[in-house]
């Protein structure tokens, strides 16, 4: 069974939908890149169920980033993500960060940027302080301003599973807000512990009970990395041929590495010249 779901659900006597998500293996393939700090484990994981909610909530094929950067000892944390619930990440810092550290003290004064690009269709891009007391205040305060909707964000991750659940008014009835705020009090009591060992089912249940909910066929979430030795030869190709044939000189070859999987794809002086002269294969070995 796969361990990496997102659920949709609606109310049948209220104007309202939700999602909950719940990941394991995604998040733990994103960690294994790289050996961060037990704070930022927990941030990329709250990021990575916060992308994904987010993508559940788009009508379009295309992807979304949410990305937050900062002058603190966190510079950037960013999970890439797409309407088929692939997701990728990585974040990085400098110095240490305390195991409890807020999202102030990891990016000091910050903001988050969610990137909308459809495939067809014009990008639109909103951005959010991180002055807010968590992740999920941030994300309520960017449906505030882009869409209007009032909307309740939980999130929670512990370095071994993340989970979130997302709960808004439909776009069509924003006028009454009464059983949004009484689902939202319903929702707010939900635990992480809840999220990390009852499926969606027994979560709903346990929640509301007493309401008629409408709970929609799973969809897997997946991390896969968007890199390939095609994207990286590219790459390459945008730099004069004169300076990379100087660092082919210097070093013997040209190494690319993944900052998302960690995937290393070299090239050497052959490889380049069949690069500048048009015959490079993507079957070349990385």
């Amino acid at each position: 069974m796969n361990n990496d779901i997102l659920h949709r659900y609606i109310f049948d006597n209220a104007d309202v939908r939700g999602e909950i998500v719940q990941l394991e293996s995604s998040y733990q393939e994103v960690l294994s890149a790289h050996i961060y700090p037990v704070a930022l484990q927990a941030l990329i994981g709250e990021l990575m169920a916060a992308t994904s909610l987010l993508t559940a909530t788009i009508k379009f094929s295309g992807d979304i980033s949410v990305q937050l950067q900062g002058d603190g000892p966190v510079s950037l944390a960013v999970i890439n993500g797409n309407n088929k619930q692939v997701l990728r990440g990585v974040a990085r810092w400098n110095g240490d960060i305390a195991a409890d550290a807020s999202l102030q003290q990891m990016f000091g004064k910050g903001y988050m940027v969610i990137t909308l690009t459809p495939d067809e269709g014009e990008r639109y891009q909103g951005i959010v302080s991180l002055d807010h007391v968590n992740l999920a205040a941030c994300l309520e305060e960017y449906f505030n301003q882009s869409e209007q909707l009032p909307t309740q964000i939980q999130l929670f991750a512990n370095g071994k599973q993340a989970a979130g659940m997302l709960l808004q008014v439909l776009p069509a009835k924003s006028g009454n807000t009464d059983d949004f705020e009484h689902l939202s009090a319903l929702t707010s009591t939900i635990k992480a512990e809840e999220l990390f060992t009852l499926d969606a089912e027994q979560v709903l249940h346990r929640l509301y009970h007493q309401e008629e909910v409408r709970l929609f066929d799973p969809v897997d979430v997946t991390f896969k990395c968007s890199c390939s030795r095609d994207r990286s030869a590219a790459a390459i190709k945008t730099l004069p041929q004169t300076e990379v044939e100087e660092i082919l000189a210097e070093e013997g070859k040209i190494e690319m590495d993944c900052e998302y999987c960690t995937a290393k794809y070299s090239f050497d002086e052959i490889d380049i010249a069949a690069l500048y002269s048009g015959s490079h294969s993507s079957q070349s070995q990385q």
